[in-house]
């Protein structure tokens, strides 16, 4: 008896889920955040700032290295007591130019955590209209596929909605 039961239980579900409107999708994230148009804005903007810190810090490494220079040559001229201070002065910026250099490079990498996490934020709603309008269950992100169909890849038609509606996002 049960086992009819189980039967007819898995039946009605297959035939419920078999038979359903709605299908599963799936949408390849990293290309929005590539292709579209606010995503470019946000890559441009990163790139802007990496380039100006770069070249910041360029600067201040020719600097400390002059310095290096400079002390090296003094070597002989200096008592050895100024010759350690301006030494202790030299790792000093060394050091100091160390960890600005990590804290700009992980300021940059947290505007670009947040600057994706805004994209994301504008396309949540765009993906919810989209799937109500067209009787999708579930969306799932491209990495996570093994294997789909073609027809089942809404990447297309996403990165058009959202270049229309979202134009660019600013970073902070």
């Amino acid at each position: 008896m049960r086992k009819i039961l189980i039967s007819i239980f898995l039946f009605l579900f297959i035939m419920q889920t078999g038979f359903s409107s709605e299908k599963i999708v799936y949408l390849d994230v990293e290309k929005i955040m590539q292709e579209s148009t606010a995503g470019k804005s946000i890559i441009a903007q990163l790139k802007k700032k990496r380039e100006s810190s770069i070249s910041k810090f360029k600067k201040r490494e020719k600097d400390i290295f002059d310095k290096e220079k400079k002390i090296i040559s003094q070597k002989n001229i200096l008592s050895k007591e100024e010759f350690e201070s301006k030494l202790r002065d030299l790792r000093n910026d060394i050091s100091n130019y160390t960890k600005d250099r990590n804290k700009a490079s992980n300021q940059i990498t947290q505007l670009r955590v947040k600057a994706s996490t805004k994209l994301i934020s504008k396309l949540t709603p765009i993906l919810e209209a989209y799937s109500k309008d067209n009787s999708i269950r579930i969306i799932v992100q491209k990495k996570n596929i093994v294997m789909g169909k073609k027809e089942d890849d809404i990447t297309k038609d996403i990165l058009e909605l959202i270049n229309q509606k979202v134009k660019s996002i600013k970073i902070d």
